[in-house]
Formats: structure tokens, C-alpha cells, sequence
């Protein structure tokens, strides 16, 4: 009887311990580690949520960037650290439900390794092409690429990237063959763009814009299921006659795995409040780019397992091969 009211008691304490630190957390800096290099939206969304949420808990909240493997370096760290609260993931799409279809081997379990603590904002592409284009509309584009197979180009970041899975996806619903071109970078495919070396391209909203409202470039449609609230004027890939055609990129904050959930629920709270302060809302929201969310965590684990099954399947069905 000793024996098990000593591992009782022992039992009691360690609750009683794991509630007391639930209740002062946090009482040390916090590390945000984004998985690419500083000046990306995911690097700019951490470091205006995280100073928002460190003033707000009066402690500092210090982003580190840890960028390579498309990501999957600085995920795998977060992934694998000790679950206290005191290490957390700003990512994007990419490591969280590209990379484990997209791979034959990554380092973490997305579901099994991190806990969704709140999706924070995201973004859409918009399919642009120059001004000067013969390509008229989107269905005119369609066309050509069903009369002349290979014959449009598209540029895009690299393999996997979602401007590539946004060019498959269309020749997929449509039955047509496009010619990928990866590039090292958004900028460097939307310069041949804009130089006429390629024939249409899913850029950024943010990096659109300047040239659309310029005139260099045309928007025949964006590439989510909802109109971004950057070009209420410009319809869906829906709208514009190509159903089922939905595809975004998510930046969200996530912890370790078996972190405790009552700290979950702070940063949670934490995370949608900043979110909602004007001033993070105007920097992060429609002038840069961005639809603000802050879901619940529970709304953020359903979407990255539905996201992790298309576009598992969009990687098979494309039969798209990591280089």
C-alpha cells in the first residue's frame, strides 16, 4: 500500500508541477525558428507576430532563421526539440504538406512530431501574364495549349514549389501539356516573364501587383477558392471556368509534439490576438499580400491533413519528381 500511495503522491506532483508551469509561462525568451532565410513572407509574418505576442506576454519572443531542404532543415528542429513552449515553427506549405508527398524520405512526421498551434495568414497566386500577350483570356490560353502541346511555358520557384503545383494542376483539369521552367526564385521567373521568355506564370499577389497596376502585366484569374481581398476585382481559377481548381500557400505557428496543451491555448490566444491588432492586421493583411486567419488548433491540424491527401495525390497524378 506504501508503495502505491508513493507513486500516487508521486503522480500528484507531477500534475500539480506541469499546471504551476502552465500557469507562468512564459517566464524566458522564446525561439521562432522560420525554415528559410531572412526577408521571405514567412520570415516577416514570424517576426511582426512574434513581437506583437512578446509584448503581449512580457517576454521576448526572438526569431531564428535555419533555411535548406526546401525547409525541412529548420522544421526538423522544432520537430525534435524539447516540448515546453520554449521553441516554436513559424513555417509555410511547403515543409508542412509538400515536402513528405513531394520526398520518398523526410526527416519528421508532420502529424505525429508537431503540434498546430494557429494558422496565421495566407496567400494565393495569380495567373499573370505581359500585357502584350497574344494569350487573351484563360480560355484562350487553354486553347492554345490543346492545339499546340508544350508549346506555353511557365515559370516557377523550383520542383514542388506552388507555383510549380499550381502549372500542373491546370494542365491536369484541363487536359493539356505546359513546359515547367524551375528557377531559383519567384523574381527570376517573373523577369523572362516580363522579358517574354515565358508564356504565363503563377506569381505572388505581392510581387504582382506593382506591375499589373503599371500595366506590364495582365490577371486572368487567382488560384484559390475564394477572391483575394489585393484584387477583388480578378476572379477565381473557379470562376473563370476551371472547377476544383484551388490551390494556396498557409504560414502558421506550430510547437513540438506533447507540448503541454494549456500552454497551446496561450500562444493560441496569444497568436489570434496580435493577429487582430490594426497594425499587424495592415502590415500582413491585403498590403502584403495576405488574408489573416487565426484558426483554432484543431482547424489547423484538419487543413494540413487534407492538404497532405492533394496534394499527395497532385504529386502522383502530375507524377512530379523531386530533383
Amino acid at each position: 500500500m506504501k508503495a502505491w500511495r508513493k507513486i500516487a503522491l508521486g503522480l500528484l506532483c507531477a500534475f500539480a508541477c506541469a499546471a504551476v508551469q502552465a500557469q507562468v509561462y512564459p517566464n524566458k525568451p522564446i525561439r521562432v525558428i522560420v525554415p528559410y532565410a531572412a526577408g521571405g513572407a514567412a520570415d516577416i509574418t514570424a517576426r511582426v507576430v512574434a513581437q506583437k505576442m512578446g509584448e503581449s506576454m512580457g517576454v521576448s519572443m526572438v526569431v531564428d532563421n535555419h533555411g535548406g531542404a526546401n525547409g525541412g532543415i529548420g522544421t526538423d528542429m522544432v520537430a525534435k526539440a524539447a516540448p515546453d513552449g520554449y521553441t516554436l515553427l513559424v513555417d509555410a506549405s511547403g515543409p508542412i504538406v509538400v515536402n513528405p508527398v513531394l520526398y520518398s524520405k523526410v526527416p519528421y512526421d508532420v502529424v505525429k512530431d508537431l503540434a498546430p498551434i494557429s494558422l496565421l495568414t495566407s496567400y494565393q497566386y495569380v495567373l499573370v501574364v505581359r500585357n502584350d500577350s497574344l494569350i487573351a483570356s484563360l480560355n484562350d490560353l487553354i486553347a492554345k495549349a490543346k492545339a499546340q502541346p508544350g508549346s506555353l511555358s511557365f515559370g516557377s520557384t523550383g520542383v514542388g514549389g506552388g507555383n510549380h503545383l499550381a502549372g500542373e494542376l491546370l494542365a491536369l483539369l484541363t487536359n493539356t501539356k505546359m513546359t515547367h521552367v524551375p528557377y531559383k526564385g519567384s523574381s527570376l521567373a517573373l523577369a523572362d516573364l516580363l522579358g517574354g521568355q515565358l508564356s504565363f506564370m503563377f506569381d505572388t499577389i505581392v510581387t504582382s501587383v506593382p506591375h499589373l497596376k503599371t500595366g506590364k502585366l495582365r490577371a486572368f484569374a487567382v488560384s484559390s477558392g475564394k477572391r483575394s481581398s489585393s484584387l477583388p476585382q480578378v476572379p477565381t481559377m473557379a470562376e473563370a471556368g476551371i472547377k476544383g481548381f484551388d490551390i494556396g500557400q498557409f504560414q502558421g505557428l506550430l510547437a513540438p509534439a506533447k507540448t503541454d496543451p494549456a500552454i497551446i491555448a496561450r500562444l493560441h490566444d496569444e497568436a489570434v490576438k496580435a493577429l487582430k491588432d490594426p497594425a499587424v492586421a495592415k502590415r500582413l493583411g491585403p498590403d502584403g499580400g495576405n488574408e489573416i486567419i487565426g484558426s483554432t488548433p484543431e482547424e489547423f491540424a484538419k487543413q494540413i491533413k487534407s492538404e497532405l491527401t492533394m496534394y499527395g495525390k497532385l504529386v502522383k497524378d502530375a507524377n512530379i519528381k523531386a530533383e
